[in-house]
């Protein structure tokens, strides 16, 4: 398994890019996001990777953050997502707004990726809750009953960032680490990502 590659950054095509490690090309997938955060061409560059082995070939996929690759694989675990799906989410959502999505069960951001239908957004929130319920490092029945009852943009931050897979422990301290009064969900989550990394 390839966790990361770093090396000269080649070329940068629409969808994917081409990294120089050592004299071999790597050819990776990647989304709008990730592109975005790209430095320029012949510049290093380190992304994180998930390879994709099918009969028909091996793939790689790859994000300039880890949580992007961690929300990358928890979209493949979801029934009927594929890696480009994934990707199609990816492009027009941050980790973060995914995970409050989810967690507020935003079928309609959800689905705001390419060829990404209604139904396949709901098998998203779905199956996202789920895993994070079933989780043992994250009490998910607590963090529900408090983001129904009182649904602060504090508590979306909170349960999204319990979707990410963070514990609830390092939620609560992250997001009492930067919340001010009149902050956004999505803002509270950006910056509390940047205290967990």
């Amino acid at each position: 398994m390839i966790s990361y590659i770093k090396g000269d950054l080649v070329y940068i095509g629409n969808d994917s890019v081409i990294v120089d490690n050592n004299g071999i090309g790597y050819n990776i997938g990647v989304s709008s996001n990730t592109l975005a955060k790209l430095p320029h061409i012949n510049e290093t560059v380190k992304i994180f990777t998930y390879m994709n082995v099918k009969e028909d070939g091996v793939t790689l996929f790859g994000f300039t953050s880890k949580e992007e690759l961690n929300m990358f694989n928890m979209l493949i675990g979801v029934n009927g997502v594929g890696p480009k799906g994934a990707l199609a989410v990816l492009s027009v959502l941050s980790p973060g707004e995914i995970a409050l999505a989810v967690a507020s069960n935003d079928i309609k951001t959800l689905s705001s990726g390419k060829g990404v239908g209604k139904k396949m957004a709901e098998r998203i929130a779905l199956e996202l809750r789920d895993k994070v319920a079933k989780s043992e490092s994250v009490d998910l029945g607590a963090a529900a009953v408090s983001f129904k009852a009182d649904p602060s943009e504090k508590n979306d931050a909170l349960a999204g960032l319990l979707v990410l897979g963070y514990s609830r422990t390092e939620a609560s301290r992250a997001v009492d680490a930067v919340y001010k009064d009149g902050m956004t969900g999505g803002d509270i989550i950006k910056l509390a990502l940047k205290v967990l990394y």
